[in-house]
């Protein structure tokens, strides 16, 4: 089965369409939360979401902008974008973003896969670097596990006690690429497919993944949209220029 991961659009409608167009031919798509916040189109990416698949885990930002859970934690900035983002929404996607399910979640027609959001140890929680990886692949939900959250696409293995991290090295900012990783059998993986609205990892390029269960493969994409559309919209809703500017420079 081939799978198409994404994550974290942020509501940037303008990189999820691009990546709508680049995406690679799949039969079925996993979504691992945060569809809104930061950016100014949160109606279109839910709605464009929905089109793709149903198989959703909620994020943080999902269960802020929709009053689920408070705002403790978000910085000043974050904040501002969530109360915005709750008072546009339609009513009918705000009661989608409330029932979003709490990961991990085993998708159905999969085995031994995990969907979270975080960590499969605590749907929040920030899994950055091998320390963070350490306690979830020694007590693993399943043998891969696809998360979110940190902007930052790669992922963590465990081969029998020896943990690394695995980060694609793209080194091409300005055109689409992919990098493919051959996963090996009875190795303990967690995967990140990277944010399609919002990377941190110095590539503003959007990212998401592909995982093909019958080849043992996790292919990275990276993909260039109109930044300064999306900026534009950003500036245009009146939320912090900060959210543009990030943009740019993929922080």
């Amino acid at each position: 089965m081939r799978v198409l991961i994404i994550s974290d659009i942020h509501a940037n409608i303008h990189a999820l369409d691009a990546c709508i167009e680049a995406f690679p031919a799949h039969d079925v798509v996993w979504n691992l939360g945060d569809v809104v916040g930061y950016g100014a189109n949160p109606n279109e990416a839910i709605a464009r979401s929905c089109e793709l698949g149903k198989i959703f885990v909620r994020g943080n930002h999902d269960k802020a902008c929709s009053g689920v859970s408070d705002l403790a934690g978000f910085n000043p900035v974050a904040a501002l974008a969530a109360v915005w983002t709750k008072k546009i929404l339609t009513p009918a996607n705000l009661a989608w973003l409330k029932v979003l399910p709490q990961g991990p979640i085993q998708p159905e027609d999969s085995t031994n896969v995990a969907c979270v959001h975080g960590s499969p140890l605590d749907e929040d929680q920030y899994v950055i670097n091998l320390h963070d990886a350490i306690e979830p692949l020694m007590h693993p939900v399943a043998g891969h596990t696809f998360f979110g959250h940190t902007h930052l696409q790669g992922g963590f293995c465990n081969n029998d006690g020896d943990i690394h991290a695995l980060r694609p090295a793209f080194r091409d900012p300005k055109h689409p690429q992919r990098i493919e990783f051959r996963l090996e059998k009875g190795v303990q993986y967690m995967i990140n497919p990277g944010s399609i609205g919002q990377p941190r990892d110095g590539d503003p390029r959007s990212g998401f993944a592909l995982y093909d269960s019958d080849d043992n493969l996790a292919i990275f994409y990276r993909v260039p949209y109109n930044i300064h559309a999306a900026q534009k919209d950003i500036r245009d809703a009146g939320l912090p220029p900060r959210l543009a500017e990030r943009l740019a420079d993929g922080r």
